[in-house]
């Protein structure tokens, strides 16, 4: 009974840590405005609230024990996707306080935990439907 409440704890964290992202992305779309490669079609504008929509439908699948499966696989890959956001942000951030690059240049080992997280609610969900 205990490794399925551990496994619900986490994908429900992972959720929360999605929503709170995507939640972000419109209370302060500058922040993320200033990361979107500027090498992407449209405006930084659109891609800050897709991904905005994209991580809290995300968040919403993998805190739906359902789609869990499908949530985790999807947080992996957004995970993924993300990730020259974070290149841009670290090389934009060369020039800042020691701080803010300590900020920027950490996102880009973070993501190799946040996508072994996702693949592992995943993989849980999957050996252990329900």
């Amino acid at each position: 009974m205990e490794p399925t409440r551990s496994r619900t704890r986490s994908a429900l964290a992972l959720a929360a840590l999605l929503g709170l992202a995507g939640a972000t992305h419109f209370a302060r779309p500058k922040y993320y405005d200033a990361i979107v490669p500027r090498a992407l079609p449209g405006t930084p504008r659109q891609w800050t609230y897709a991904s905005g929509v994209a991580e809290l439908a995300v968040a919403a699948a993998v805190a739906t024990p359902r789609t869990r499966r499908l949530g985790g696989l999807a947080a992996a890959a957004l995970f993924v996707a993300v990730f020259p956001a974070n290149v841009k942000m670290a090389l934009d951030f060369r020039d800042k306080s020691p701080k803010a690059r300590a900020i920027a240049y950490g996102r880009l080992p973070l993501q190799i935990p946040l996508v072994a997280w996702a693949w592992k609610v995943a993989k849980a969900t999957n050996d252990h439907p329900g």
